[in-house]
């Protein structure tokens, strides 16, 4: 079985990667832990702001962010699973979150996707929400954790 989580280091997300454990066999499961980052969108406020570097900038410390998302999930499923080998990598990805989740799902060939109800965000709920678009669009099950395990 292949397993896809997807993280982006909320509460939900941390209930999603501890609400895996339960469908994951050592001996069989492959697991793939992602988080991925959207482009920073453009401020038009100051001609300054707008710099190349500022972007650069802004564009690494999503990139850190989602580094470490994927860490602290790895981490937490190897805490879970002392002294097994567990086959699991990890990967972070740029783009719209659900679109990434959907590609990767698809390319990898996952079974199920985990992913938590809720992100980080006042821009996910408005413009739409990441486990509501992967629950529409992904090439397998889904689950959706809603609340911390």
């Amino acid at each position: 079985m292949k397993i896809l989580i997807a993280t982006d280091g909320s509460d939900f997300s941390k209930a999603a990667v501890i609400k895996s454990c339960e469908f994951i066999k050592p001996e069989i499961t492959q697991i793939k832990i992602i988080s991925a980052f959207e482009d920073p969108p453009p401020i038009a406020a100051e001609p300054f702001i707008g710099s190349g570097e500022y972007y650069q900038q802004v564009e690494d410390g999503l990139n850190v962010l989602a580094q470490s998302n994927v860490k602290e999930a790895e981490t937490e499923l190897r805490k879970r699973f002392p002294g097994k080998e567990l086959d699991l990598t990890t990967e972070v990805l740029r783009g719209f979150p659900d679109r990434a989740i959907i590609e990767k799902a698809s390319e990898w060939k996952a079974d199920l996707i985990v992913v938590g109800s809720h992100g980080r965000g006042f821009w996910g709920r408005l413009l739409g929400s990441v486990s509501d678009g992967v629950v529409h669009h992904a090439p397998c099950s889904v689950l959706v954790v809603r609340r911390s395990a």
